[in-house]
């Protein structure tokens, strides 16, 4: 991203998108899905919004724009792309800004606060695994939450906050906690989620590209298996 002021990256999305939709609903899976590619992609905030603008004009052009609310935001990603190639061309020779101050977005209260939720809930799943006499996948999550303790210790650090470093480290648990998730899944829960992915993608499937679905799809089934195991994301740019 082009600054860690965008930690409200995901907000400002699911916002802008309620207000040119008209309808303050829940944004779904496959929706998150899609923001997710774009912030790991580094697309900046503003050309996602320059490109939900640009596609919903575009919609609202075409016959299925007649009455018809735009639902997801898979019709906005070839608008989206375009949108931050075009800023990435115009930004081409333009000579960097230097000695810009950031300021910090969130206090290191409202971070540790934050880091702390997030232990709790790994140690509330550990302690649920354990019941169910899964003492191998308890464990796991156990050394998670632990980790998670330790990276908190860059709050306590003196000078400026290297929020940079501490997003590295959160997302490097978020790995290990998905691939944790993935391999101790049941069949029939693995088979559930694909079904809803599969469904809410079908109608999608041929707009995108086959790198921009697979994103996609692997961001939709991290979110869903976070769901069902009632875990959270770590990451900062899930604090808001």
């Amino acid at each position: 991203m082009d600054s860690w002021n965008y930690f409200n990256y995901f907000t400002e999305i699911e916002n802008y998108f309620w207000k040119k939709r008209g309808a303050h609903l829940l944004v779904s899976p496959l929706d998150w899905a899609i923001m997710e590619t774009w912030q790991k992609a580094g697309v900046p905030l503003d050309a996602v919004l320059k490109g939900i603008d640009s596609a919903f004009e575009s919609y609202q052009r075409s016959r299925r724009g007649a009455g018809k609310p735009l639902k997801s935001l898979a019709y906005c990603t070839d608008a989206v792309l375009e949108a931050a190639q075009e800023q990435l061309e115009s930004a081409a020779g333009k000579a960097p800004r230097n000695g810009a101050v950031t300021k910090e977005p969130f206090s290191r209260d409202e971070l540790r606060t934050y880091m702390l939720k997030n232990g709790e809930k790994l140690d509330v799943a550990s302690n649920r695994a354990a019941d169910n006499e899964n003492p191998e996948f308890a464990a796991r999550l156990r050394d998670i939450s632990s980790s998670l303790n330790g990276a908190a210790t860059i709050l306590d650090t003196p000078g400026s906050l290297d929020l940079e470093d501490l997003e590295r480290r959160l997302t490097v648990l978020d790995d290990k906690l998905h691939a944790l998730l993935t391999g101790h899944a049941s069949e029939e829960m693995m088979l559930k989620v694909r079904r809803e992915m599969d469904g809410q993608l079908a109608a999608y499937r041929r707009k995108m590209k086959t790198e921009q679905i697979a994103l996609i799809e692997k961001q939709y089934l991290q979110k869903r298996l976070l769901e069902e195991f009632r875990l959270p994301r770590l990451s900062l740019y899930y604090f808001y």
